[in-house]
Formats: structure tokens, C-alpha cells, sequence
């Protein structure tokens, strides 16, 4: 049987409002990203995941959908969407986009409907609850805002909300809503599209009846995971899905599960699971803190080793993690998993070489493969991303004065990852003719596209060695099947293992500054990757440079 076609490919994530700007507004549009698609191309990319396109009044940068089969003015419109489409499967590139469905926009026309009255044929189409003495119906909190309920006056109720106050839940115990739901998905995929990315799906379900849970915070409220932890039946809604749409296509699902229940791995990606892949939260997640960005933790090298590592372990004999350094959520990968007084090209690429080869689905997010870094400490009045500014005061209440509140929110603000592409050092970067939404990194000048892309030592020119070595026929099969061994996971700041399928093959990476000396068990039969020009190896001593990373045939 031909196996999946996404299992051979390497993805590439683009946040298109900041791609590349083709009328001069300062907004990346998708004429822009058909304008860059032979660097794609050149670059080996075989399918792109497109955060939302779709029309939206921004207030979450576009996961609040405002009318799912229409494409936000921003961007274009649904012309030029079908011209992308063309243009990218003419140059055999795939094309995923993102399913936000566990809500809307609050501007939807169901929910405009659904807040007219009680008795609206909508009203069921979302979740309202009557309040108590006046306050929500329980205490719940929300992942953006302090409750996740919001009082609507007309009607005199409540509406549930996870996320931001204008993105209300849908009520998917409502299969009505369920059916809507299955409709935009089969009219994108007959569209042209090649699969989804799903957008916070284990939300959908949540515990009934509604109650009330121990407060963990000072306002009385309850973080949600405590209430998630007591869900149970998502099966029931993602594998009607599944068996409905998506396992009677040839595509390509991607599900956003960052907390799935002990044993239940096959379920979402085994051979018979609801998507084809899901993502490796294991190293993102590492250190975070439920106090508050203040209270993160750094992620040692031994840390993000571990954490590959179990997760490799985990997802064994079931299926295929999707492996990321980078996306449009989180900061910049390379000053998260390597000491800032360490960044550098060579631990840019050890960093890259390690996440890159480990069995699953590489994603490249939108400016990795040149080395962009965080912005660094910006004023707040500049700061872009709402999670951000909330955090800052976060820190101030506990106890950190307004720098040291500005110095925790520069390392994890997602503005880090959403500033402009920086194509050249021509002003704005090349993105834009005009002052861009979000200001472009200052390094630009010395990180970008251009001057990296015929200088053999750039980390583009080792990105653009990677895929080629990963799509080598010779090797493509060991990288994509084989199975992955631990090499020496005991050794402190040492991340190595085995790929062995038709090859055996070994990634080995210095993970830190200091040279060092490894004793291999076998001699290599050639060096298929070097981020150095300098190799070294006597009687199976192998002497690495500090950051040095290697893929060696055996």
C-alpha cells in the first residue's frame, strides 16, 4: 500500500499578515505569498500550513472567524486564493490551512442570531447560561481573559467563552452546529485545499453538567485545565469527524492536543486515530508555570533532549508526532532552547539538526531556516500581542518592578515570531514599501534572505541541506520509517541518536560551548551533515566542537 504522501514531506508554517506585502498597506497578503512561492520551492518545501486567511474582525489575528468560506479583505480575495492554490500545485507544494471550530467571532452571523433572543433557532448553536445572583454561572476562568463567561444585557444571560470575550464557543453537543461545522470542512477540501491544522479541538468538549471548582487564583476562579482533566467523550465528536471527512479523503490532519489522557495516544494517532499527526508540545511546555510568565522556567539542553526523547519513546509503535522549534504562538525556538550568549550559526544549526531528523514531521515556521531571533526588550506601548501585555502586569502584581516586568514578558511575547520576514536589508526588511503592522526585528540588515542564500555557510544554505538529505532517496526511507535509538542519553549536554531502517545512521550534536571527546561504537561510514568544515575522529574517539551536530552513515 502507497504510504500517506505527508509522511515524506517537510512543512513550512507562514503567518501570512506577516509574509510579504504586495500593495503596500504594511499587512502581508496572499498575492505576497504567491510572489515568494519559487523561494519555497528552491527551498524544498513540500506542503505549507496558512495560519487564517478567512474573514475575521481580528480581534484574536484572525482564529475569530467571522465567515468561514469568504477571505478576509486583508489578504485578498477568494480569486486570489484559487490563484495560490494553482500556483502552488504547480510547483507540487501542498496547501493546509487552519480549522478554528471550537468558536467563532462573536461578529458570525450564528452568533449575531443566536443573541437576538432565547428562543432564536441559533440560540443552541452556542453556550448560554442563566447567571447566579447576579455573577457567571460558575468559575470558570478563560485562556485570555479572567472569566469565560460574558453577560449579554438583551438577554439577561451568559455565554461561554475559552478564549477572548468576541470568540464564543460553539455548542458541538448540538449536532446541528456539528453539521455546519463538517460542511465548511468538505467545502475548503473540495476547494483544492490538501488538510487542516485543527485549532484547539480538545476543547469542544466540556464537563457536564457546569460547576463550580476549588479557586486556584485570587478572584475565586479555576484555571480550565482542572475542569479538562474531568472531560470526558471528545471521542465521540472528533471521531464522527474523523470517520465522516477526514478518513474518506487523501489529507492531511494535524491536531492541536496538548493534553490528551494517559493510554489515549492511539486514539489520535494510531493507525485507525482521528488525525494523522499531532503536535510534540513536550519541549514547548517544558518549565511553563500556571503563576505566570515570571515563574518559567529555562530549558536546559538536558531538558529538551528528555523531553524529545519521551516523546519519541511515547509515540513508538503508535504513529508520528509533528516536530516543531518554532510557531506563531511562541518565541523565537533558538533563544528558548540555547543560551542566549551562545546564539550563533552553529548552534543555530545543532539546534536545527537535532528537532529536524527525529522521526515525524518536521515544521519549519516562517524565518527559522535564516536563524530570526526575539526582538528583544521593546516599550510596552509597542508590544502587539495582548497575552503579553496581561503578563506584564501579571509581574508587576507580583512583585517585579516596570523594567524587570518588560524583561519577562521580551522572552516569551509572540510578537517574537510574528515581526515581518525579513527577505533583504532594504528597509522594512523587503516585506513591505511602507511602515509594516508590527515593526521589523532591527537585525534585519545582517538576518535575512538574501544575503543568505548563495553564502554556503548561512544557516539557509544548511536548512536547504537538510531537506535535500532528508528527501535523498538513498536516505529518505531511514528518515521517514526507520526507527529512532537513543545514543548515550546519559551524557550531560549530549543529544544523539540513531536513525536505522535500510541505514543506520547516527545524529550526534555537542549540545554546549565546550569541545568534547564521545566514544562511538561504530565507524562512520561517511559524513552526510556537518554544521562545521572541521571533522576529527581516531579510533572511534570523536572529537566535537562546542555546538558541533553531525549526521553520520554507519
Amino acid at each position: 500500500m502507497k504510504s500517506p504522501w505527508w509522511k515524506e514531506r517537510v512543512f513550512y508554517q507562514i503567518y501570512p499578515r506577516s509574509f510579504q506585502d504586495s500593495n503596500g498597506d504594511g499587512i502581508g497578503d496572499i498575492p505576497g505569498l504567491i510572489s515568494r512561492l519559487d523561494y519555497l520551492q528552491w527551498l524544498g518545501i513540500g506542503a505549507v500550513w496558512l495560519c487564517p486567511v478567512y474573514d475575521s474582525p481580528n480581534d484574536d489575528m484572525g482564529y475569530d472567524i467571522r465567515d468561514y468560506r469568504k477571505i478576509m479583505s486583508e489578504f485578498g480575495t477568494m480569486e486570489d486564493f484559487d490563484r495560490l492554490l494553482e500556483e502552488m500545485h504547480r510547483r507540487d507544494i501542498r496547501l493546509v490551512m487552519d480549522l478554528v471550530v471550537n468558536h467563532s467571532s462573536d461578529e458570525n452571523a450564528w452568533f449575531v442570531e443566536s443573541r437576538k433572543s432565547k428562543d432564536n433557532p441559533y440560540r443552541d448553536y452556542y453556550i448560554w447560561r442563566d447567571g447566579r445572583g447576579g455573577k457567571e454561572p460558575n468559575n470558570w476562568s478563560s485562556f485570555f481573559t479572567p472569566s469565560a463567561w460574558s453577560y449579554d444585557a438583551a438577554t439577561e444571560q451568559w455565554y461561554l467563552h475559552l478564549f477572548g470575550e468576541k470568540q464564543p464557543d460553539l455548542n458541538w453537543e448540538n449536532p446541528k452546529v456539528r453539521q455546519e461545522v463538517y460542511k465548511i470542512i468538505n467545502f475548503w477540501l473540495d476547494h483544492g485545499l490538501s488538510g487542516f491544522r485543527v485549532d484547539a479541538i480538545v476543547n469542544i468538549k466540556k464537563k457536564l453538567p457546569f460547576k463550580d471548582y476549588a479557586p486556584d487564583r485570587p478572584d475565586g476562579l479555576c484555571d480550565l485545565t482542572v475542569m479538562k482533566k474531568e472531560v470526558e467523550g471528545i471521542g465521540e465528536f472528533l471521531g464522527e469527524m474523523s470517520d465522516l471527512i477526514f478518513k474518506k479523503r487523501d489529507i492531511f490532519v494535524l491536531g492541536e492536543v496538548s493534553n490528551e489522557r494517559e493510554g489515549s495516544l492511539p486514539d489520535y494517532i494510531g493507525e485507525n486515530g482521528y488525525f494523522s499527526t499531532m503536535f510534540d508540545f513536550a519541549p514547548n511546555v517544558f518549565g511553563k508555570s500556571e503563576k505566570g510568565w515570571f515563574d518559567y522556567m529555562p530549558v536546559t539542553p538536558d531538558n529538551y533532549r528528555d523531553c524529545c526523547f519521551t516523546s519519541q519513546e511515547r509515540a513508538k509503535n503508535i504513529g508520528f508526532f509533528a516536530n516543531f522549534i518554532d510557531n506563531h504562538d511562541e518565541p523565537r525556538g533558538i533563544n528558548r532552547y540555547l543560551p542566549d550568549h551562545d546564539l550563533s550559526l552553529e548552534s543555530k544549526k545543532m539546534l536545527a539538526t537535532v528537532y529536524f531528523f527525529l522521526k515525524g514531521i518536521p515544521i519549519i515556521y516562517q524565518g527559522q531556516e535564516i536563524g530570526m531571533e526575539n526582538r528583544g526588550v521593546v516599550p510596552l506601548e509597542k508590544i502587539d500581542d495582548f497575552s503579553a501585555i496581561d503578563q506584564y502586569y501579571v509581574s508587576i502584581d507580583a512583585g517585579f518592578s516596570p523594567e524587570e516586568a518588560l524583561e519577562i514578558i521580551s522572552k516569551y511575547n509572540r510578537d517574537n515570531v510574528r515581526t515581518p520576514m525579513q527577505w533583504n536589508a532594504e528597509p522594512y526588511a523587503g516585506f513591505s514599501s511602507r511602515a509594516p503592522w508590527l515593526e521589523v526585528n532591527p537585525n534585519y540588515p545582517e538576518i535575512n534572505v538574501s544575503s543568505e542564500l548563495n553564502t554556503p555557510g548561512s544557516v539557509l544554505s544548511y536548512y536547504k541541506k537538510m531537506i535535500l538529505l532528508r528527501k535523498n532517496l538513498d536516505y529518505a526511507n531511514t528518515f521517514t520509517y526507520g526507527e529512532f535509538i537513543p545514543f548515550h542519553p546519559d551524557i550531560h549536554n549530549l543529544m544523539a541518536y540513531y536513525r536505522s531502517g535500510d541505514k543506520d545512521i547516527l545524529i550526534i550534536a555537542n549540545y554546549q560551548k565546550d569541545a568534547r571527546t564521545i566514544m562511538l561504537s561504530r565507524e562512520p561510514k561517511q559524513i552526510l551533515l556537518n554544521n562545521y568544515d572541521k571533522f576529527s575522529l581516531s579510533n572511534l574517539e570523536l572529537n566535537l566542537l562546542g555546538y558541533q551536530a553531525l549526521v553520520l552513515e554507519l
